[in-house]
């Protein structure tokens, strides 16, 4: 019997990256992209390498290109650090697992080392996978958790909740990650928000801009772990952002989170090393009347626009660039 999970992209739509730092956020599930698991009963424990872990090319040029767009790990080592997570959480749980072995592997389409949450979606996608196979339940609010520990604590790479909650609970999620409601139950609040409620939304990105968010977090992560005043002043300022966010979506008024979003940047821009090619992403959406942040760590933006014409404006301004622009589909497709 094979068992197949799936998991989506994201987009941050406003309050990240205050997500790994007691902060709050809004996220949007991007079903646009989509990284999914197969796995099948085996005798071993077979892990099978996909074409994204490939080590055969065709010229040293290739083989760069390949290193600048998806780095120099593909996605092997984040399914072995998730099976070994998920055997030491049931060992913990004392669980004990039925005796048979798998073979596991794994195919996605969200755009690597963007901001988009490729890699938790691979991460999440492989637990849901084993959840089934081996016919455990780990509780909704705790599951965020598990998965990001298989990044954070067995890869050593800087990352937050928000990627994890909002590709478990799906849709729009408010989420509150306080530190006095994390140290008192282990996870934060979450809020499911009405999709409807949500002004247009668009996400544009270019292939040629990838990074990885430990890079990127490296020197924050730093400054805010030795109690650095602007970068603590930075993040609760963020967090403000989001609880804003939320009360206009609420109070049915969600066309008015623009300026959040454009505030949203500013801020991120005042702590982080934005690469200038996003900086130039955000200015040309703003220039044609549009607000707009990162969805991430970088490579892709998004951002609110009013009409089609507007809409359309922004997909040939950014076509001559090489950006690709789309509609985030958050619900899923009716049959």
């Amino acid at each position: 019997m094979a068992y197949e999970s799936t998991a989506y992209a994201r987009a941050g739509l406003v309050g990240n990256p205050s997500d790994g730092y007691y902060g709050k956020t809004i996220s949007v599930i991007l079903r646009n992209f989509a990284a999914k698991v197969s796995l099948y009963e085996n005798p071993h424990i077979e892990v099978v390498p996909s074409f994204q872990d490939r080590m055969k090319y065709s010229s040293m040029e290739e083989l760069a290109r390949d290193v600048e767009n998806n780095g120099y790990y593909g996605g092997i080592r984040l399914m072995k650090a998730a099976i070994k997570r998920f055997w030491r959480y049931c060992q913990d749980q004392e669980i004990e697992l039925p005796d048979k072995n798998f073979s596991i592997r794994y195919r996605s389409t969200i755009p690597r080392r963007l901001g988009l949450a490729g890699s938790s979606a691979l991460v999440t996608a492989t637990i849901r996978c084993l959840m089934e196979f081996y016919d455990i339940d780990i509780p909704k609010p705790v599951l965020p958790g598990l998965i990001l520990s298989v990044e954070t604590e067995e890869l050593g790479i800087a990352a937050g909740l928000q990627d994890r909650v909002i590709q478990v609970y799906g849709g729009v999620v408010y989420m509150d990650f306080q530190r006095e409601i994390m140290e008192k139950q282990g996870f934060g609040n979450y809020e499911k928000l009405n999709i409807s409620a949500l002004p247009p939304l668009f996400v544009a990105y270019r292939e040629d801009l990838g990074e990885g968010s430990e890079t990127i977090h490296q020197n924050v992560r730093e400054r805010w772990l030795c109690g650095d005043q602007k970068v603590k002043d930075t993040m609760e300022a963020l967090a403000r952002c989001a609880e804003e966010a939320r009360e206009l979506i609420l109070a049915g008024r969600g066309t008015e989170i623009g300026p959040i979003l454009d505030r949203n940047f500013d801020l991120r821009c005042s702590i982080f090393n934005v690469d200038q090619r996003n900086r130039d992403m955000v200015a040309r959406a703003r220039a044609l009347g549009t607000h707009a942040k990162l969805a991430g760590s970088g490579g892709a933006i998004v951002g609110i626009y009013t009409d089609e014409s507007m809409y359309e404006a922004l997909v040939e301004a950014f076509r001559e660039d090489g950006v690709a622009v789309f509609k985030p589909q958050i619900e899923a497709e009716l049959p």
